[in-house]
């Protein structure tokens, strides 16, 4: 849990809910109301929903595996069935980085050293040699690699939070810091 609440701090404020704390904040409203704000533009699967999509995502393709160890070939075959069938696979793409989100690699780190072997993991660790390849492969990707949201929802699960409902109150445990800082800062400056 405190690696994900390190990983989850705000990071600049470039995403939804750092940048719309920071301009409720920015009409002096009060720090508590403009964080409140910015907690609501975790509801969206694109932000803080986004680690339990993820989640949601691999034990649908676990299912779907039917107990099958994933391969690269399998994992590249689902991707593509997946994209052709209109829907996105989660926890790849970033709106700012066009390479592997660092945070995820950290945890894919964390999680290569202390559980290798949890089946989400290694399914998870197939999707990242498998999907970026076909997801380059459709020329509307700008980033095909991983975000910190692709490992994020299998590593809280493993250290026994598993209502992946509470994840994005865990998510905004974490942004506050970050949130509550800059807000801070940019009423000093």
């Amino acid at each position: 849990t405190r690696l994900y609440l390190m990983l989850h701090a705000d990071h600049e404020g470039g995403n939804v809910s750092a940048h719309t704390t920071h301009l409720v904040g920015s009409a002096l409203s009060d720090p508590y109301y403009a964080y409140a704000s910015g907690v609501c533009g975790l509801a969206g699967p694109l932000h803080g929903l986004a680690n339990q999509e993820c989640l949601r995502w691999l034990k649908e393709t676990q299912k779907a595996l039917g107990g099958q160890e994933p391969t690269v070939d399998i994992l590249t075959k689902y991707a593509k069935d997946t994209l052709a069938s209109g829907k996105v696979i989660p926890g790849f793409g970033h709106g700012v980085l066009r390479k592997t989100d660092p945070r995820y690699t950290i945890q894919r780190a964390f999680a290569a050293k202390h559980f290798p072997e949890d089946p989400l993991f290694k399914l998870a660790n197939v999707c990242y040699e498998a999907i970026p390849p076909v997801l380059e492969a459709t020329g509307k990707v700008k980033n095909p690699w991983p975000n910190v949201d692709a490992l994020s929802g299998t590593c809280m699960q493993r250290y026994g939070l598993t209502q992946e409902d509470y994840y994005t109150v865990v998510f905004a445990v974490s942004r506050s810091l970050g949130c509550m800082a800059n807000l801070v800062w940019s009423r000093l400056m």
